[in-house]
């Protein structure tokens, strides 16, 4: 006679009890919605491959060559780095572009960057007229840069200018070299400090009221509060804004343009790079290398806050 053991009682925390996880139910979708979220995944990312990365690729295999946009692709001649270090060692505006687009920068940096935080600090205590304070400051924004080099054109008139008429005086703001590029800082600045601002101000609003309570009862006053507490807590937002600005810095050309298409003290490596493209003696591969050069400096600024925001969500 053969005995049969009994089946052991699985416990509470044996694998056997816990219940089988259903799994979820597939959703099955039809022809057209696959069609439609083709399209709207697949049209945008055509747009973008097509106007962005395809120009940008081609521009930076231009940057190895000499061409003069004459004779077709057959006239493409390959010379390796040559533009590159003909525009380091043998091309004036370009060292003077460097400079002032160095200068451009710590000037965004210095002036607007710091009120536009000073302003969102204010408008986040909630001052009366908070709203009305933030629309007139973010006015400038919304205009296009050409936009507002039209504008202050006329604010910087020699001869009808509002400026000089207040003033009263005939200073030459935009003719003078030695003049020129802080007038057009201080255009520049007028609309990139209601961007800072709005920045700033989202990020004042992301951080909880209860972190500010605590330091408030634990005797801090408003300055120290923000310095020691909110500040810090706003990293995010502090690398959002420095490559915000180095971009704006590097790609200012709107207003050069307008005023004498980059020249006569107001050398800028955008403006630079449209004159060898598309001026009166073509140099596109030289134009390229340029370009290139703003392509990676904006790309390395890119790459250090991608890395420091992911970091900061890992940890």
């Amino acid at each position: 006679m053969t005995l049969i053991a009994p089946r052991p009682t699985p416990s509470p925390q044996s694998p056997a009890a816990a219940p089988e996880r259903q799994r979820a139910p597939r959703i099955r979708r039809s022809r057209r919605e696959k069609i439609t979220a083709a399209v709207m995944l697949g049209v945008p990312a055509a747009l973008v491959l097509g106007f962005i990365w395809i120009p940008t690729v081609f521009t930076v295999i231009l940057s190895f060559t000499r061409w003069d946009g004459i004779g077709g692709l057959k006239t493409i001649t390959w010379i390796g780095t040559r533009n590159y270090t003909d525009a380091v060692d043998a091309y004036p505006p370009f060292q003077q572009a460097v400079q002032n687009n160095l200068l451009w920068l710590a000037f965004l940096f210095v002036f607007p960057t710091v009120l536009g935080m000073l302003l969102a600090v204010l408008l986040d205590r909630g001052i009366r007229g908070t709203r009305i304070y933030q629309s007139i400051f973010y006015v400038p924004v919304v205009l296009s840069m050409a936009l507002i080099g039209f504008i202050w054109q006329l604010i910087y008139s020699s001869d009808t200018g509002v400026l000089n008429t207040l003033l009263g005086t005939n200073v030459d703001w935009l003719g003078d070299p030695d003049v020129n590029i802080w007038s057009v800082m201080v255009a520049a600045a007028w609309r990139h400090t209601g961007y800072i601002m709005l920045l700033y101000l989202a990020g004042l609003k992301s951080i909880d009221p209860s972190v500010r309570e605590a330091a408030v009862m634990d005797g801090a006053g408003p300055v120290r509060t923000f310095f020691r507490v909110v500040f810090p807590l706003m990293k995010p937002t502090n690398l959002l804004v420095m490559v915000i600005t180095v971009i704006e810095a590097l790609r200012a050309f709107d207003l050069v343009w307008v005023i004498n298409r980059g020249r006569n003290g107001l050398e800028l490596i955008s403006a630079l790079v449209t004159s060898n493209v598309v001026g009166e003696a073509s140099r596109i591969g030289f134009g390229s290398a340029l370009a290139t050069m703003m392509l990676i400096i904006s790309l390395v600024f890119i790459a250090i806050y991608l890395t420091i925001v992911l970091r900061g969500r890992d940890d």
